[in-house]
Order: structure tokens, then C-alpha cells, then sequence
């Protein structure tokens, strides 16, 4: 059976709030400048009062890629969980709005919808404080196996794996996409998520998943080596793919024998690096859903993530269907 979505995703379900502030707000509010700091609901409060205007939109990891996919024309699906309250039928609408599908059941009670409020530096430094509510609160029973097994890639967020629940809906999810026949996706979203969790995630990546993403930082995290040519090393072979970005420096893509070095695609000015590697991971699964070499996938999530570091948010507001176009010379 050919699979009728490209990419369904299990991740956090959060609102993203985002400012603009200078260096001395930071200092005042009192948050660590550069960091992704986890805060209660009256902190959350506290930060948000002292805030500027600000922009909000749905978010979390995860729900960035699939935005994306959908954004260069793919079929996307999420899986995440949110109250029914303001923020939680703000994010339902923002991920349906631009052609999503999110149908996991509201909660009726509990914990409120998760938010991240970001500050944004004149920098382009971003500053997060997330207060997850709600979020981690996916179970195995949110996890649909038809949704599951339609989709050619199930893609994973590392930052469910503080929660038992979570973590059961994220082993039952890959071992129902591998048992169809389809890839599973991993992300480590993380270097503090790896830290936690690296022995648990080094066997995951072995046994469950087939496509590895992870920065550079998150990747010698994971594999404890002392430099990145040393980590590509010991991560090759691990999965299929293994997806290392490295900022500024472009992105490797290692399979087997194979290794692609691939350059940063180029980027005016670099504004917010809010959802860079969330959006390069949605260009990269888009061309793979699409049949494109890894060259070109790569090139893919390099220009996807061009595009929202130009910008504040870590949503596309340019139609990433054009640097499909452009990249692909046929209209992706």
C-alpha cells in the first residue's frame, strides 16, 4: 500500500510566543541569555507580563517540521497534545490553517496548553523559556496505527523521552512504522535531552530508527567524541542516515559508504535562529518522501532553513515551494 501521508510527527505542542528584546531585559527578567530554560506556570506568567508585543503561533519542534513539509506541498500529520483552552484552539488552527492534520482529542482537564516564550537579541541570540503544561502528556493510546502506518516517515522528537508515557508512545510508533515497512525518523532536539538520556538514546538510534538528525553539538554529545569528525565516525552505520548539521558550516549526510558535504545555503542576514534544524529536517524528509537523492535532500533542508533564520519565528513566511523550485528545476 502506498502511503497517503509523507510525514506524521509526534512531538511537543506548544504556543510560541516571540519578542524582540535587548540584552538588559534579558539581565532583568533574570533568564539565562542563549539557553532553554524550563520554568513553572508562574514564572511563564512572570516573564510574559514583562514581555513586549509579541507574536504568537503554534510551535514545538516537531510541529515546525511538518508545517514545513506541508509548506514545500507534502502531506503532514501531527500528533501532540493540548487543552482545550485559548492557546490549545490557537495551535489546533495555526497547524490545520496551512494544511496540517491534527486530530489528537483535546484534553478536557489538567494541566493548560505549553507555551515557550522567546526572547530574540539584537544578536539573533534567541532565549527560551518553556512551561510544557500539557505537552509530554502523549500516551501509547494517542498513537493511531493507521495514521501510523500511512505515513512513509514517522518522525520522533527527543524531548518526549522525559516521560514514561511518552517514551512507551514513542517505541510503540516506530515499531509499528518499521513493522509496515516504513522509515522512522529520530531528532535529538537536544545536547541537555542527550545528556539525559544517552545510553537509552544510543540503543534507540541502533534498533528503532532509520533516520538520525542531530547538530553538531548533539551529536558528540551522544557519541562522547571529542570533535565532530570523530563523532560522524563512531554515529556512521549506527542507522541508515545519519543528518549532522553544523550551522554555518552546512550539513553532512552519511549512509553507509556514502558521505555528502553539503554548504550552508546563503542567507542575507541572520535574524532568529529559532527552528533551524526543525525546518531543515522538514526540507531534508520532504525530499526523501519525494524520491531525491541525499544530496538534494540536504540542499532541501539547507534552504528551508535559510529561509527562517531571515526572519523572525520559526515559521517559513516565504513559500517554500519556490526553493523546491529553484533546487529541484521542475517545480520540486
Amino acid at each position: 500500500m502506498q502511503p497517503t501521508i509523507d510525514v506524521v510527527a509526534l512531538g511537543n505542542a506548544l504556543v510560541d510566543v516571540l519578542s524582540y528584546e535587548d540584552d538588559a531585559f534579558v539581565n532583568a527578567v533574570g533568564i539565562e541569555r542563549g539557553a532553554m530554560t524550563m520554568v513553572d506556570l508562574e514564572r511563564s506568567d512572570e516573564i510574559y507580563a514583562a514581555m513586549g508585543p509579541g507574536t504568537e503561533i503554534s510551535g514545538g519542534s516537531a510541529a515546525n517540521t511538518v508545517a514545513g513539509v506541508a509548506g514545500f506541498g507534502g502531506r503532514a500529520c501531527f500528533v501532540g497534545k493540548v487543552r482545550d483552552d485559548q492557546l490549545g484552539r490557537v495551535f489546533r488552527h495555526d497547524l490545520r490553517s496551512i494544511g496540517v492534520s491534527f486530530d489528537t482529542p483535546a484534553a478536557a482537564d489538567g494541566l493548560p496548553t505549553g507555551r515557550c516564550l522567546v526572547v530574540v537579541t539584537p544578536d539573533a541570540q534567541r532565549t527560551m523559556s518553556t512551561y510544557l503544561g500539557i505537552a509530554p502528556d502523549i500516551r501509547p493510546e494517542d498513537v493511531d496505527a493507521e495514521t501510523i502506518t500511512s505515513a512513509a516517515v514517522t518522525y520522533l522528537e527527543g524531548y518526549l523521552w522525559d516521560r514514561p508515557e511518552a517514551k512507551a508512545a514513542i517505541v510503540k510508533a516506530s515499531e509499528i512504522a518499521r513493522g509496515a515497512g516504513r522509515r522512522v525518523a529520530f531528532t535529538l532536539s537536544d545536547p541537555f535531552c542527550v545528556d539525559r538520556h544517552r545510553d537509552e538514546f544510543w540503543d534507540l538510534v541502533g534498533t528503532h530508527v532509520d533516520i538520525l538528525f542531530a547538530n553538531d553539538v548533539e551529536v558528540r554529545a551522544l557519541t562522547e567524541a571529542d570533535d565532530f569528525d570523530e563523532a560522524l565516525q563512531a554515529v556512521r552505520g549506527r542507522c541508515d542516515i545519519a543528518v549532522l548539521t553544523r550551522s554555518e558550516h552546512g550539513s553532512v549526510v552519511v549512509a553507509g559508504d556514502e558521505v555528502h558535504v553539503v554548504a550552508a545555503h546563503p542567507v542575507e542576514a541572520v535574524v532568529d535562529t529559532t527552528g533551524a534544524g526543525d525546518l531543515y529536517a522538514a526540507g531534508f524528509l520532504y525530499g526523501v518522501t519525494h524520491g531525491h537523492d541525499l544530496h538534494t535532500c540536504a540542499r532541501l533542508g539547507g534552504a528551508a532553513a535559510a529561509e527562517v533564520i531571515g526572519h523572525l519565528g520559526a515559521r517559513p513566511v516565504t513559500p517554500l515551494r519556490a526553493f523546491a523550485a529553484e533546487i529541484l528545476g521542475d517545480g520540486g
